[in-house]
Parts: C-alpha cells; sequence; structure tokens
C-alpha cells in the first residue's frame, strides 16, 4: 500500500476515490470511471456515464471541479455523430455539477467505451469515507435500485419503454444535491452504490467500519419493474457474482424471497448514495432530501453493534 502523511484516503478501505491533501484546509479527491453502453441512446449514455465518474466525488463528500474525456471508439466501424452525441451528454452532466471539462484521451478501439477522470476537492476535516459508521447510525438510501436488472430485461427485450424510462432517469441523476445535504447535516460515513450492489457496497461500509449492518427490505426502495423482472428471473451474471461474494457474511432472515435478495445483489450504474449518519440527525437528513428534490430516499437500516463486517437482512 501506498503511504505518505498526505494521502488521507488510499486503497486499503475500497472507498469511491483516493484524496490527498495539499494545504491544511484544502484536499484533492481523484477517480475515474468509464464502461461499454447501457442504453442505446449516445447522448443519454454520454450523461449516464458522466454521471457515474461524478458520483465518486460526491460519495467523498466533495465538489467535481475538472473533468477529462476517456473515450474508446471504433472510428471505422462507428460514425462520428454517435461520439459527438455521447461527448454532448457527458458535457451536459458535467456543467450541470458545476465542474469543467479541461481535456482527454481518446484511443481506436472496436468496443465502444466512454467515461471521465475526475479530479474534486473538499476540506481534509469533511472527508466522507466507507469507514466512519459507528453503532447506532441510521442508514440512507438515496436512490432506487434494480438499474442493472431492468438493463438485462431491456437487452432481452422484455423491459417495457416505462421501465426503460425509469432506470435511465435514475441513472441520470447527479448525487450533487445528497451530497451537499449530507455535509450540511453531518453524517459519519457514505459510498454510492454502484458494480457491487446495495449489499456489496454495504458489506464494505461494515467491513471498514468493523460493525454488524441490519438491512429492513421493506423500506429498501426498489424500481417497481425491477421486481417484476427480478421474479422472472432476469437476473444478470454481475448480480449472481455479487450475492456469492457476500453470502458468507449474510445472516438472512427465513422470510425473505430468494429474487429480493438478487434485487439487493444487482450491480448498479451511477446508482445512490448509502449515508450513514447519527439516530438524531436521521430525519432531518431525510426530511432535506427530500425537499430538495431526492424523492427516492429511504431510511433502510442501521448498525447494530461492531463485528468484523456483517450484514443482517430483514423482512
Amino acid at each position: 500500500m501506498e503511504t505518505d502523511p498526505n494521502l488521507l484516503v488510499g486503497r486499503e478501505t475500497s472507498d469511491d476515490a483516493g484524496v490527498y491533501k495539499i494545504r491544511e484546509d484544502l484536499a484533492l479527491i481523484q477517480t475515474l470511471d468509464f464502461f461499454t453502453p447501457i442504453v442505446n441512446d449516445p447522448y443519454r449514455f454520454g450523461q449516464i456515464a458522466a454521471v457515474n465518474a461524478l458520483s465518486d466525488v460526491y460519495a467523498m463528500g466533495g465538489r467535481p471541479l475538472t473533468a477529462m474525456n476517456i473515450v474508446c471508439f471504433p472510428r471505422k466501424n462507428m460514425d462520428k455523430s454517435i461520439l459527438k452525441e455521447i461527448l454532448k451528454g457527458g458535457l451536459d452532466k458535467i456543467h450541470q455539477a458545476g465542474a469543467l471539462l479541461v481535456g482527454g484521451h481518446s484511443v481506436d478501439d472496436m468496443e465502444l467505451k466512454y467515461g471521465l477522470s475526475v479530479t474534486g476537492i473538499i476540506h481534509p476535516d469533511q472527508v466522507m469515507t466507507n469507514a466512519g459508521a459507528r453503532p447506532g447510525d441510521h442508514l440512507i438510501l438515496t436512490k432506487a435500485v434494480g438499474t442493472g436488472i431492468i438493463a438485462t430485461a431491456l437487452k432481452g427485450k422484455a423491459a417495457s419503454r416505462e421501465a426503460e424510462e425509469a432506470m435511465i432517469a435514475i441513472m441520470g441523476e447527479l448525487n450533487k444535491t445528497a451530497a451537499e445535504v449530507m455535509q450540511e447535516v453531518g453524517a459519519h460515513a457514505c459510498t454510492d452504490i454502484t458494480g457491487f450492489g446495495l449489499l456489496g457496497h454495504a458489506l464494505e461500509m461494515a467491513q471498514a467500519s468493523r460493525c454488524t449492518i441490519t438491512l429492513q427490505t421493506s423500506q429498501v426502495p426498489i424500481i417497481p419493474y425491477a421486481r417484476e423482472y427480478a421474479q422472472m428471473g432476469l437476473i444478470p451474471g454481475g448480480t449472481h457474482a455479487n450475492r456469492n461474494y457476500c453470502q458468507r457474511s449474510l445472516r438472512v432472515d427465513p422470510t425473505i424471497p430468494a429474487y429480493l435478495l438478487d434485487i439487493l445483489s444487482d450491480a448498479q450504474t451511477s446508482g445512490g448514495l448509502l449515508i450513514c449518519v447519527p439516530p438524531e440527525k436521521a430525519q432531518d437528513l431525510l426530511t432535506l432530501l427530500k425537499q430538495r428534490g431526492v424523492t427516492d430516499s429511504s431510511l433502510i437500516g442501521e448498525i447494530t453493534g461492531p463485528s468484523s463486517g456483517m450484514i443482517a437482512v430483514l423482512p
């Protein structure tokens, strides 16, 4: 592992980004992310990929400052107008985040990919990690889950237009407001829900904080269509991998149906923030989130005690 007195967050806790202190009142947040298209519309793909990359800065409690494009494009097999729309979608979200696009790099690749390298800033005393959860804290999730299941249904031509639009709306929503409210209220820990699913990222928080997390499945916001498709068995491979990885660290109530565990394990793209907050501040956080438009926010569980990292899954 890299060590330096100014390296505030490195690789040791599987956090969302690296944080390096450059002076007593300022630290840099650095991250990058890119992936292949998850939707057919190139402009919306650009938006989603940019929001996903920017989210890592928000998960650390910071503010994005600059971004650089990462592009893999099959220039011989695909019209450049598609690339133009992807970059436009990304740029619009960068600007919505209050950041600047300062460059990037592209390569000729047979498989289309797009994303961002993002630099953000934060006061060193305000850095959020996944290692700060404390017994008694409450957990709030800011976006509904199930986007991976809907994406799988979409690929299989089983998803409705309404389901596709619901998925795209969630993936295209910045976590900017959630991060601002989290800092305003005063949270203890945070992570964003992406490829490891809700269970996987919650487990990372439990392990880093050395605690047990209890989740109330009835309180987890789920895209309605995802529940239907999960019951039909439209589960992506990554979701099965996530569930298998978490299995040894789960204590699951026997009344929980298998399809619901699949939804909780579902690999998300551009998911919400999982925020750990003192119990006396949980309702204030939830109220402010909803007042400021983060309407899917829900109190889904709490930190119920010390451990090496466990999750209890209750109805």
